[in-house]
């Protein structure tokens, strides 16, 4: 199967073909493809992830898999949420969104949050496949590590005893929220007929 990856995070690319690639999968870059701007406006990452994938699928005549996933912390009501790669405005940096979050945290003391990804494979025969990952963990009060990516330097993950940006990508990716929803997703096709 030829499978378009509907996301120019390369980071996260990399973890789904270290997954998907294992089941014989010849994963395809955006780049590579007929690229495709799509407007997350939805109000949840399954249906973010959706909107993606179909763009994808339809553009290309090919399978194509598209996730979406975030943060949400209690304390601020499930924010930053579907808008995690933006919470510090439209063009902010990991850093910025970091900051911002740390600022919208000041004074709480609830410091739960959790990481959730949701998967949306569309396949050229109309036919989908969906998967979804969460991992529960603490924001801590100032970032640590120097590794991963988003908000990766403030989720202090128990399951680890460390933030994310203090793992490698193979302990991160077997309790990570898209690591789970990705192992979900491989089974399914994997009984694919």
């Amino acid at each position: 199967m030829r499978l378009v990856i509907a996301s120019n995070n390369v980071k996260k690319r990399k973890e789904i073909a270290s997954i998907l690639g294992a089941l014989g999968i010849e994963i395809v870059a955006p780049e590579d493809t007929t690229l495709v701007d799509v407007e997350e406006n939805a109000d949840s990452f399954a249906d973010n992830a959706k909107l993606k994938a179909d763009a994808f699928a339809e553009a290309n005549q090919c399978a194509a898999l598209a996730d979406d996933s975030g943060l949400c912390v209690d304390a601020l009501n499930g924010a930053p949420g579907v808008y995690s790669s933006r919470y510090a405005g439209a063009n902010a940096s990991d850093a910025d969104n970091n900051k911002k979050l740390l600022r919208d945290l000041q004074g709480k003391e609830n410091r739960h949050a959790h990481f959730a990804c949701a998967l949306h494979l569309s396949l050229p025969d109309g036919r989908a496949l969906t998967a979804e990952g969460r991992v529960e963990g603490v924001i801590r009060r100032s970032p640590e590590g120097h590794g991963g990516f988003g908000y990766d330097p403030l989720f202090f993950c128990p399951e680890l005893g460390k933030v994310f940006a203090e793992t490698s990508a193979e302990e991160k990716a077997s309790v990570s929220h898209r690591g789970r929803a990705l192992r979900m997703l491989a089974g399914k096709l994997a009984s694919l007929d």
